[in-house]
């Protein structure tokens, strides 16, 4: 079963309270997703420590119900 928008953006939101999140779902499927997040408590880090925390907030479900996400991230 595809992973909704609302539901990764709840994830993300959870595990990263001060991000603001917009998705986009890139082929109309449920399984291929764009999200932007711009969190504060990025500054400092590295573009791969901001991706990882964000795949962290997905709990293992990428590359299961959620097959991509196109991510950008960044801390303003």
């Amino acid at each position: 079963m595809p992973m909704d928008a609302t539901e990764i953006e709840r994830l993300i939101k959870e595990s990263i309270p001060d991000a603001s999140v917009s998705i986009r779902d890139l082929a109309g499927d449920g399984d291929h997703y764009a999200a932007t997040v711009i969190a504060p408590s990025f500054k400092g880090k590295s573009r791969v420590q901001q991706h990882q925390l964000v795949y962290n907030a997905l709990k293992g479900q990428m590359g299961g119900v959620l097959h991509a996400l196109a991510l950008q991230t960044s801390a303003e």
